[in-house]
């Protein structure tokens, strides 16, 4: 267990990518706290795992909520080492010229609010204790963090944003905090879209994202949600990541290698080598 006796403190918690961080970090030997909107969530994942993880149910935009996590996570575990901050909605794609008039000052509120503030309210609220346990942040970005078409303006901005953030807080926090990003590509998740826009009951997971990748990334699939959590322990590990602070690791299965005209340029090298290695026997008989 490589992060036995170390304590996290994860937003957005209790579904999707959160959740499965929760599950990943304990089985790495980690105690958790989380901090997530949804009461019944946080709920379970407290009872399945008494002792090891603790919940808040609030409001990640709020810093009073934020603090109360933190708060609870020290009243329960005595410290935190990790804080992750997780918590975000899409847009659906949805381009500026669809953006009505009379949504976008809400529409960019409510996106920025909850992609990005609440993130620098997390870090707020835990700074003190991060500073005292010579912990790390990570932030959830995304591919859209990088490239553009993973959302549309007011998506893709948020998470460049948090990019800056990630550099601008490895600077500020340095030498006593640590502070990352993972940006993860495409998953089946229940992430939700902004209500100002009416998609707060939009389930990502109602898109097929799994054909469309299929065809697009490089890696030849989605990957499943556990195999994203990977990277969050490595950013996480005292050891493994000591020397890591500022840095964001594109973790999209590839996205950043698509040629002009295909999405793999090895789809044919089983073939070469086989011929290859026919083409070397037939020369020694």
């Amino acid at each position: 267990m490589k992060l036995k006796d170390q304590v996290v403190l994860i937003t957005g918690g209790a579904s999707g990518l959160g959740r499965a961080l929760v599950e990943r970090f304990v089985a790495e030997g980690a105690k958790v706290a989380l901090l997530d909107r949804s009461e019944k969530g946080v709920q379970e994942l407290v009872s399945r795992h008494p002792g090891q993880v603790a919940g808040v149910f609030g409001d990640a935009r709020s810093l009073a909520d934020n603090q109360a996590a933190a708060q609870r996570c020290v009243e329960a575990f005595g410290k935190i080492d990790t804080l992750i901050s997780n918590v975000g909605i899409w847009d659906y794609n949805t381009p500026l010229v669809d953006i009505p008039d009379g949504k976008i000052d809400q529409s960019f509120d409510e996106i920025f609010h909850i992609n990005v503030k609440s993130g620098l309210l997390a870090v707020k609220a835990c700074l003190p204790h991060l500073v005292a346990s010579r912990g790390a942040v990570i932030f959830t970005i995304s591919n859209a963090g990088f490239y553009p078409n993973g959302g549309g303006p007011l998506y893709t901005a948020s998470k460049h944003a948090l990019v800056g953030i990630v550099k601008e807080l490895a600077f500020e926090l340095a030498p006593f905090v640590r502070v990352n990003g993972v940006a993860p590509g495409g998953m089946a998740t229940d992430l939700r879209g902004p209500q100002s826009l009416g998609m707060g009951d939009t389930s990502i997971s109602s898109v097929p994202l799994g054909e469309l990748l299929q065809s697009v990334l490089p890696i030849g699939r989605m990957p499943e949600v556990v195999e994203y959590t990977g990277a969050y322990v490595f950013f996480a590990s005292r050891n493994d990541a000591a020397p890591a602070t500022g840095a964001v690791l594109n973790y999209d299965g590839g996205m950043g290698v698509r040629g002009f005209f295909a999405n793999a340029g090895g789809k044919d090298l089983e073939e070469k080598l086989n011929s290859l290695k026919q083409s070397i026997a037939n020369q020694g008989e």
